[in-house]
């Protein structure tokens, strides 16, 4: 198994990055030049994306196999199924396993606009399962601590979370938040549903202004701190103060989580080294 899950299980805080790849070939160079700069700063690992419909398997793949060899940290590679069929998922995990990529979140992935899905998967749960049947990987959930946005209440998401850890998940990763006592009450909630695989809080940085309602559609998150509106009302306007700000929140927000005894955090960088770096400099002597 991947040594993912080693490092989730240890008594130590882990910092770790996602990138995702890019969608035409011609942009590989400068996504990888971005992916090199996060490798340096030395997290605990490095996760990629997959596009919906799984439009950049080949680069997710390559991206996943070059942090991993060029700058030795370990990968977790993201496979989404719902679009997909049997063939192109055993595909998938042959690629993987090719590459020695050994980490996978397994994910449903967007429905597409237009509606169409595959016949053989519906959910995560049948992915994690078959997964786990085609290689001793370690595999990563994704968990959602207002509920999932398709959800009708956070208790049959929860359930829903239940089926996917039953299935195999060896972890969850949350989706992003913005206030830390959603994610506590979530903790609360699943260890009393009898959930107790280790779960990476997602934080995602907010640079600038219009990542706001893109955040709050894609996550679904309805908690907005007032502190958290009053930065972007203050500094939306100005990038340069915005980016700081946004940096400085969720830097507070993982210094936070790390006093209150969680253990690890998973920073969404959106290809941008100086955010992953700001982050680690405002938090360095507390993860040595």
């Amino acid at each position: 198994m991947g040594i993912q899950i080693d490092l989730l299980n240890e008594d130590k805080v882990t910092l770790s990055f996602e990138v995702f790849p890019p969608k035409t070939s011609s942009k590989y160079e400068n996504v990888l030049k971005a992916a090199e700069k996060i490798a340096s700063l030395n997290p605990s690992f490095m996760s990629v994306t997959y596009g919906a419909g799984g439009g950049t398997s080949a680069h997710t793949v390559a991206l996943a196999k070059d942090i991993h060899e060029k700058y030795g940290v370990e990968v977790m590679a993201h496979l989404t199924c719902v679009s997909s069929t049997r063939e192109h998922v055993e595909s998938m995990v042959e690629q993987f396993k090719e590459n020695g990529i050994e980490n996978i979140m397994a994910l449903r992935g967007d429905i597409p606009k237009d509606g169409q899905v595959g016949e053989d998967y519906q959910y995560a749960c049948q992915l994690i399962k078959k997964l786990k049947e085609k290689g001793d990987f370690c595999i990563g959930a994704r968990c959602y601590p207002e509920g999932h946005v398709e959800s009708p209440s956070i208790k049959e998401d929860i359930q829903h979370l239940k089926e996917k850890v039953e299935a195999g998940a060896d972890f969850l990763t949350t989706q992003m938040f913005f206030d830390n006592n959603v994610f506590y009450n979530f903790l609360y909630k699943i260890k009393e549903a009898g959930i107790n695989v280790p779960v990476v809080a997602g934080i995602m940085p907010i640079t600038n202004a219009k990542q706001v309602s893109r955040a709050v559609q894609m996550s679904g998150t309805s908690i907005i701190p007032y502190h958290f509106k009053m930065m972007v009302d203050a500094f939306g306007d100005n990038p340069e103060i915005m980016k700081q700000a946004g940096i400085i929140y969720a830097s507070e927000q993982i210094i936070d989580l790390i006093a209150n005894g969680v253990k690890h955090i998973h920073v969404y960088t959106m290809n941008k080294p100086d955010i992953a770096e700001g982050i680690m400099n405002n938090i360095s002597e507390i993860l040595k």
